[in-house]
């Protein structure tokens, strides 16, 4: 029973109406479920398909289900939600249709990343350092991307997988590959490279890999990385509709980590373990994310054999490379923001790198804290208390703006 409820005002609670926005991105979604989970409370899933020319429907139109293609997607209809949680450019205007029908009811809108809509149509955004949005009352920063990791979820899954896995020698070492982000590209040699590492440390351990690819893994690179392999290895290859995704299970079973440094999720979520994470740099010289290394390169003469650099560079990377130095923020994000934040912290270390001896991994809050700001949200209700909103210890903290830039 919340504190200082009599009995009859508890009778009165109802517990919010909660709609989760899923899209086809993995890392979207998995924000959205994150902060849904974290809640507590029940909610709806709502998934959507898009149409390909979306993004000018949504521009021209604004708030319009123009872009969705409804017969794919789910039904949208009263009762309408307390609460939407979305996360992605493409259901903005279908949170605020929402928004819209359900009027003169109040739907409070929490979004998690960067909004493309204006700061202030949001009631909370959930962000994350490399996306540069302003210091807000609405904007809660966070370091890290919010994440499904639990020790129950790890656990489950674990038991399922660790039997097929028997033969393969301990310990293990989970990969976990993303694809092509941004400034940066996947591709044939970064996928050798990582294998070659990868191999190294666990022959030098005396263990194996788990590998789990991604949706967004291109399959040349992941072909030429198992051909690269020289350990005893697990290889999982992402397949759409796939109802049997060890990815939890072999961040349960690791006892270290790798991951490819192009997804903030799977960043966050390895991290989120409390394991040793090593994140794997997919560029080399004057193309690498960690920034001392591209700095070293750039201060030398290119070698007249610079074209083969630049061959191994898509041409999408080099425009995203230009956007990013000449184009507003808006429009870019930058990665290698939150690459410093694990590094510093000693959340993580690039691999190839040692973690410091006897410095404790640190935990954590990314998720708490924003399931507190959310219940918040609530608790502001006029004196009755309409809707239940249990805290979790953490909101004095969350009051504070010097906290939401400073902390994990």
């Amino acid at each position: 029973m919340p504190h200082g409820m009599s009995l009859p005002a508890m009778a009165a609670i109802r517990v919010p109406r909660v709609w989760a926005m899923l899209g086809h991105k993995a890392g979207d979604n998995s924000q959205v479920l994150a902060l849904a989970e974290a809640l507590g409370w029940p909610f709806e899933e709502k998934r959507f398909v898009y149409k390909p020319y979306e993004l000018v429907t949504n521009l021209v139109l604004g708030v319009t289900l123009a872009g969705v293609v409804k017969e794919k997607s789910s039904d949208l209809g009263p009762p309408w939600p307390d609460l939407i949680i979305s996360a992605g450019r493409r259901n903005e205007p279908i949170c605020r249709w929402i928004q819209r029908q359900a009027a003169p009811q109040r739907v409070r809108l929490v979004h998690a990343g960067r909004p493309w809509a204006k700061i202030e149509r949001f009631d909370l955004i959930v962000t994350t350092p490399q996306y540069r949005l302003p210091v807000r009352p609405n904007v809660l920063h966070n370091k890290t991307p919010l994440h499904r990791i639990t020790s129950e979820r790890l656990h489950r899954d674990a038991e399922v997988w660790e039997p097929r896995l028997a033969d393969l020698p301990k310990p293990h070492i989970a990969v976990m590959i993303g694809g092509n982000s941004g400034p940066f590209s996947f591709d044939r040699a970064a996928a050798e490279r990582l294998a070659r590492q990868a191999s190294e440390m666990a022959r030098a351990q005396g263990g194996s890999l788990l590998v789990s690819t991604s949706a967004r893994t291109p399959q040349a690179a992941i072909d030429a990385f198992t051909a690269t392999l020289s350990a005893p290895a697990y290889v999982y290859r992402w397949s759409r509709g796939a109802t049997d995704n060890p990815y939890f299970a072999f961040l349960g079973l690791a006892d270290s980590v790798i991951v490819t440094g192009d997804s903030m999720s799977m960043l966050a979520e390895a991290c989120a373990t409390h394991k040793r994470v090593y994140i794997f740099d997919l560029g080399e010289g004057r193309y690498a994310m960690r920034e001392s290394v591209a700095k070293a390169a750039r201060r030398t003469p290119r070698s007249s054999a610079w074209w083969k650099g630049w061959e191994k560079a898509r041409w999408n990377a080099f425009w995203y490379r230009q956007m990013m130095r000449f184009g507003p923020q808006r429009l870019s994000r930058d990665i290698r923001i939150v690459h410093r934040h694990l590094v510093e912290s000693g959340l993580a270390v690039w691999l190839g790198d040692e973690f410091p001896e006897g410095k404790p991994l640190p935990t954590l809050q990314c998720v708490a804290r924003a399931a507190s700001r959310v219940r918040a949200l609530f608790a502001e209700e006029h004196a009755g208390a309409a809707y239940v909103a249990f805290g979790d210890g953490s909101e004095a903290a969350d009051s504070d703006p010097a906290f939401w830039r400073e902390s994990a």
